[in-house]
């Protein structure tokens, strides 16, 4: 297939190129800087330049494809604090890239999040279906984000094949700029590794080699109006991750109470307070996805997290 990837020069996108160009497709990545640019080529795709913005670059390059997966996400917004405008944009995206496919029966993979959707055991596919199933627990962005999942999935009322794949708040890797490489940051900050109440709050969890497989194997054979979860692990406790934080960066480990998450943790203490396994069982059955790669403590345990001038 020609395929275009969004974000393809991203945490995930740097994976999933590869993923797809060793299985024999041709990829073309939006590249919104020469730098971006200058990496698909490397990688061996090729790039057109735009950005989320330009809808009419984006139109056509999903028109000429046989595929679309869509990963980008204007997080320099979300992060300054105007994520209803970046969830905004995103939800226009995927309507003109659902506008671009519809009636061709050609797949279009967006990613969504897992945590939140079935706080204190473990959610699967079903869960979350429609706005009605999302979680009163469930932070306004991430909730705001998985209204656009559910534009997708109806896209498969207009003969596209549209899925979800759902990716846990921990995707892990060498590189990995995200959430655990925020904890730690946090960790080396305080002089202490924290985790809030006794730590058992749970988090899936999955190797971003592993993630891109499955965006791969979803692009190939997932059914219209799927939703997907990559989870390797179904649940990692956070005071496991804790431990070993402490334990590399030479700090203690103690609970933080709940009412000083905020203060100590800031941004993350929403998430952190969130007991959120996901099971992958029907993935699983579904595409024949069998993560491979090391879990999230045996990764952090690689050191790589910790190098000097790290996070």
């Amino acid at each position: 297939m020609r395929v275009l990837v969004t974000g393809a020069s991203g945490w995930i996108g740097s994976a999933l190129v590869p993923e797809l160009i060793g299985a024999g497709h041709q990829v073309v990545g939006l590249a919104r800087s020469d730098a971006s640019a200058a990496a698909l080529a490397k990688a061996g795709a090729d790039a057109v330049p735009g950005t989320l913005d330009d809808l009419d670059v984006l139109r056509g390059a999903a028109e000429s494809s046989d595929g679309v997966i869509h990963l980008a996400f204007k997080h320099d917004l979300a992060f300054s604090g105007r994520f209803q405008d970046a969830a905004d944009a995103d939800r226009r995206t995927v309507g003109l890239l659902g506008e671009s496919l519809a009636g061709s029966g050609r797949p279009l993979l967006i990613a969504s999040g897992l945590i939140g959707l079935a706080p204190g055991r473990p959610a699967t596919e079903a869960d979350g279906r429609t706005p009605d199933d999302l979680s009163a627990h469930l932070p306004g962005g991430p909730r705001t984000r998985m209204g656009t999942a559910h534009v997708a999935i109806s896209l498969a009322d207009r003969n596209v094949r549209s899925s979800v794949v759902r990716l846990p708040p921990t995707v892990h890797g060498d590189g990995d700029q995200g959430f655990v490489a925020a904890l730690i940051g946090i960790a080396r900050d305080r002089g202490v590794s924290g985790y809030i109440g006794d730590g058992t709050q749970r988090w899936p969890a999955t190797h971003r080699d592993d993630a891109a497989r499955l965006f791969r194997l979803a692009l190939e054979g997932a059914p219209a109006g799927s939703v997907l979860h990559a989870s390797a692990e179904d649940g990692v406790p956070l005071r496991s991750v804790a431990e070993v934080i402490g334990r590399h960066l030479g700090v203690p480990t103690r609970s933080v109470p709940a009412e000083e998450a905020a203060e100590h943790f800031t941004w993350l203490s929403g998430f952190l307070g969130l007991d959120s396994p996901a099971s992958s069982e029907r993935t699983r059955e579904l595409l024949g996805w069998h993560p491979t790669e090391p879990g999230l403590i045996e990764d952090l345990d690689q050191g790589h997290y910790f190098r000097t001038g790290g996070q």
